[in-house]
């Protein structure tokens, strides 16, 4: 789904038989501008498609953004200016906060998450835990907040997850037969140290340390020849990811970049012309 055909879909649910509280007004056009405000402080993303839902329902509508997406902006400042019909951008209102609103909350999330990997050698990375539909925007979010995406869907990389090895009876089993049928890197999920030395056995190129402690983490960490890219992953917060990164793994990916980061609070002030 590209983003216009996402963002008709969301006016759409929002709208599917008009705005009756503003078309009940029996307004004529109303020219002003309303001003983009944060409400705390947030790292932006979705401006495209802020832009764009406003310029679906007010063609002739001008936005001046004084921020790129990617940007820290404090609390109080203007994110940027809308100029035109405003009773057709108070019908596209809130939509258009949600992408907004959604996006930066990721991007914000996410950068609190980077910085505490700051001075070390390890990338945060982000997961496949995204919403239905939004995941072009959700990943893109994550690298304006300063973090890297995995893979972008199931057809753009091999991992071979505890499922896969228990479908097939065991690592060595689940590699030995993805070579057979592909020639691309191969990435494992271990669990257990035994389960690390098998996938290193087997010439796997990435580990994924799935949910182990830190002292199983550095006992993993010896057993791995170096060339061998680790993914730390599972129970990762804000607390737990210097620590984690301090031990010499080259990524953690992190699910929560995505699938639970709150809404970035900002607010769109009208100013109506007589």
């Amino acid at each position: 789904m590209t983003l216009l055909e996402l963002i008709r879909a969301a006016i759409k649910e929002d709208m599917p038989n008009g705005d009756v509280t503003t078309e009940s007004l029996a307004l004529k056009p109303r020219q002003g501008r309303a001003r983009l405000k944060a409400k705390e402080d947030i790292v932006l993303s979705g401006a495209a498609a802020f832009e764009q839902t406003m310029q679906l329902l007010e063609p002739n509508c001008r936005v001046k953004w004084h921020f790129e997406e990617g940007d820290q902006i404090l609390n109080g400042q203007i994110i940027c200016t809308i100029e035109g019909d405003l009773l057709q951008i108070l019908k596209a209102e809130r939509v258009a906060l949600n992408f907004l609103g959604h996006l930066s909350g990721i991007a914000t999330l996410t950068r609190k998450f980077v910085k505490q990997v700051e001075g070390t050698h390890t990338k945060v990375l982000d997961t496949r835990k995204t919403t239905p539909g939004f995941r072009d925007l959700e990943k893109r979010a994550v690298v304006h907040g300063g973090a890297y995406n995995h893979r972008m869907n199931l057809s753009t990389a091999i991992l071979i997850k505890d499922n896969h090895i228990s479908v097939m009876g065991g690592i060595s089993k689940a590699i030995a037969r993805v070579r057979e049928h592909s020639n691309l890197p191969i990435e494992v999920e271990t669990r257990t140290l035994d389960e690390v030395k098998e996938a290193i056995s087997m010439g796997a190129t990435h580990l994924l340390l799935d949910n182990m402690n830190n002292d199983m983490l550095k006992q993993a960490l010896a057993l791995i020849p170096e060339g061998v890219q680790t993914e730390a992953s599972g129970n990762m917060n804000l607390e737990r990811m210097r620590s984690v990164a301090q031990l010499g793994v080259t990524y953690i990916s992190v699910g929560a970049l995505t699938h639970s980061a709150p809404c970035a609070d900002v607010s769109l002030i009208f100013a109506w012309e007589e």
